[in-house]
């Protein structure tokens, strides 16, 4: 802070930028009798901006900003500077940040010009604008801050959202803090998630009762059946089916696109990674083997013979279950929830999502996706890297290892 006898002058320095200047400007700080407060840069499409904030004694130390004047012009670049006012002064306390990731299969200037209008509304100030893509404007990531003391991410999320529903966009808004970066473990629906069928449905079309099941299925999303009930009526339809064939269908399962690529880099990154499906564990069991993937629980065939019983057994996972096994493997592996990711694309997800640190709804319907903490409605799966700040070129990096 000033006093009578101090002051704070801005330095701000543009230009090409090259190896070298940032040391030979800082080379005229330290020689001189002024004190360094602050440091920011950039480097944008080659051109630099370097912020210096610099305390000096009222009517001394002039010629400090004269000599970094002259080697600035020296290296061919433009400098300014602004002698700070006290009520220009940061406050003490720590601001409040947020960190808004906005992708689309290209980020149009009226998605981004929307964004920024919500935050000066809601006296949110942008920090700094960063592009985590490359190749194209497809996502960027945006840290703004405020002094109030008051948690905003929620009513941020729904004021952005209300704005910008009219634009191709996905967006994530999360508290820009250590938790944002210190996720340990995600865990992921199957059906239509995870992969792009929904297995049952493909085991009645083999079975020639694809359409019963479709009745049902319709009933249970109409809330005339529970969960369980739906499954168990479902199930019962495909009594004598060949187990192999359902073997058979496990072994060649579609998977999402982007599915291999996220949980490549997310497991090079230390993630535990877990399936948790209201579908069948012959599915989820061979993606645990082809995947890699550390947990799968989901529903066991009934078999006998050869043939399915039209029954399923051990424990069913219901919606509530799903939530309760995220709490198992958190217990297990000695992580807190607020480090785990949860995706889906159901309503039966609802209370995985909920619980998880961060839920993500994943190509879903409008009632998960507004109540989940953010959604992603286009592109694959690997889009979700974008949402924990990972940059392009790190994952690029991260694919491209032997």
């Amino acid at each position: 802070m000033s006093t009578p006898e101090s002051q704070q002058v801005l330095v701000t320095v543009t230009g090409r930028d090259s190896p070298g200047i940032t040391a030979r400007l800082l080379a005229v700080v330290a020689d001189s009798a002024v004190v360094l407060l602050d440091i920011e840069q950039v480097r944008v499409h080659g051109q630099l901006v370097l912020v210096l904030l610099l305390g000096m004694e009222r009517g001394k130390n002039d010629s400090a900003v004269k000599d970094l004047l002259f080697e600035a012009t020296a290296l061919g670049l433009s400098l300014e500077f602004k002698v700070m006012e006290d009520d220009e002064e940061v406050l003490s306390a720590p601001p409040k940040r947020y960190a808004v990731t906005v992708v689309a299969d290209r980020v149009e200037a009226s998605a981004l010009q929307v964004i920024s209008q919500v935050l000066a509304k809601l006296s949110i100030n942008i920090e700094s604008i960063r592009q985590l893509s490359e190749g194209g404007l497809g996502c960027f990531e945006i840290i703004a801050a405020e002094t109030g003391m008051h948690e905003r991410t929620l009513d941020l999320r729904r004021r952005l959202l209300e704005e910008t529903q009219h634009l191709d966009v996905d967006l994530a808004v999360a508290s820009e803090d250590l938790l944002r970066r210190s996720k340990r473990l995600v865990v992921m629906d199957m059906d239509s998630t995870l992969i792009r069928i929904e297995v049952i449905d493909e085991l009645a079309r083999m079975h020639g009762v694809v359409e019963q099941v479709s009745a049902i299925t319709k009933r249970a999303m109409a809330g005339e059946i529970d969960f369980e009930g739906s499954l168990r009526k479902r199930v019962a339809l495909l009594k004598g089916l060949d187990a192999d064939k359902v073997r058979e269908l496990a072994s060649n399962l579609p998977l999402t696109e982007g599915a291999e690529d996220m949980l490549r880099v997310l497991k090079t990154l230390g993630y535990k990674t877990a399936v948790i499906s209201g579908g069948f564990s012959t599915a989820a069991d061979a993606l645990k083997e082809k995947l890699g993937l550390d947990y799968a629980y989901a529903n066991g065939l009934a078999s006998e013979a050869g043939k399915l019983t039209g029954e399923l057994e051990g424990p069913i996972v219901t919606p509530q279950r799903k939530a309760d096994l995220l709490d198992t493997i958190v217990q297990s592996e000695g992580i807190g929830l607020d480090q785990t990711i949860a995706i889906g694309d159901g309503a039966n997800d609802m209370a995985m999502l909920e619980k998880a640190g961060l839920g993500i709804a994943f190509h879903a319907k409008a009632k998960l996706r507004e109540a989940a903490d953010t959604a992603v409605s286009r592109g694959g799966l690997d889009r979700i890297l974008f949402l924990l700040g990972l940059h392009a070129r790190d994952v690029e990096a991260i694919l491209n290892r032997g």
